[in-house]
Order: structure tokens, then C-alpha cells, then sequence
């Protein structure tokens, strides 16, 4: 029997599409065997990975480069009790190759804080998940 719990699973293209439309996400990963979020702007490149760009020497670059991390991004109306959620998994690395520097420093994400050239870093989009409220809501 399917029960709905006011939610429906999207699927990986209505994920991507909807991350798209939003410029800022939180990395979720570990710092000193905790868990940590961060909240930061991204973009996504060609191939659905999440971009990101830092301080070369930031205590985020240290924490995630080589590692699995979760990111998450969401759209909520608190008016219309409306919204989804998205999140993404997968390895995150930063950009060393010159030649996709380069392209990046072109077409990928303007961080709101980085002074200088800073690096890219990608996350790949190993696991797309999403899910939006639907649930009729009443009128309190």
C-alpha cells in the first residue's frame, strides 16, 4: 500500500533543473570527526557537478578535498507551506588541471568572498536525490 507522507521524490532531471535556479547550497562534511555545513554559492557545470570556489588555503578546501561530501540546496514559501529540497553526493576534489582552471575561471561560479584567483572545487554529482512538499495545506 503507498502512503504519502506529504512528499514526492524527484527524480534526477527535476534535481538538476531546480538546483540550477538557486545560487547558494550548504556543504555538509566532516571537520574534526564532526559534522559540519557551510553555507556557500555554487553553480553546475556541463557534466551536473557542483562547483564551488574558495581560498586556495581555507579550512574547507583542507576538510573536503579527496573526501565524500553531501550538498544540499532547497526553495521554501513558509507563506504557501510550498517547497523542495535536493541534495547531492558525491567526491570532491579540487580543480587542478590548468586548461579547466582556465575554463572555470570563465563560466564557472563568482564567489561572493574570494579575493583573488582562489580554486575550484567540484563535487560529483555520484547521487541526486530530491523531494518536494505535497501536501494540500488547510487554512489555519
Amino acid at each position: 500500500m503507498f502512503h504519502n507522507d506529504g512528499f514526492r521524490a524527484l527524480d534526477r532531471q527535476e534535481c538538476l533543473r531546480l538546483l540550477a535556479k538557486v545560487p547558494v547550497g550548504r556543504v555538509v562534511y566532516t571537520r574534526q570527526a564532526l559534522p559540519a555545513v557551510l553555507p556557500v554559492n555554487f553553480s553546475l557545470d556541463t557534466d551536473s557537478s557542483v562547483l564551488l570556489r574558495t581560498p586556495a588555503n581555507s579550512d574547507l578546501v583542507r576538510a573536503i578535498d579527496g573526501a565524500v561530501v553531501a550538498f544540499e540546496t532547497d526553495d521554501f514559501d513558509a507563506v504557501a507551506r510550498s517547497g523542495w529540497s535536493v541534495v547531492v553526493t558525491g567526491l570532491a576534489t579540487v580543480v587542478t588541471d590548468p586548461a579547466e582552471h582556465e575554463r572555470l575561471s570563465r563560466t564557472g561560479p563568482r564567489s561572493w568572498v574570494v579575493t583573488g584567483e582562489g580554486v575550484f572545487v567540484r563535487i560529483e554529482s555520484e547521487m541526486v536525490t530530491g523531494r518536494e512538499i505535497t501536501v494540500p495545506h488547510s487554512t489555519d
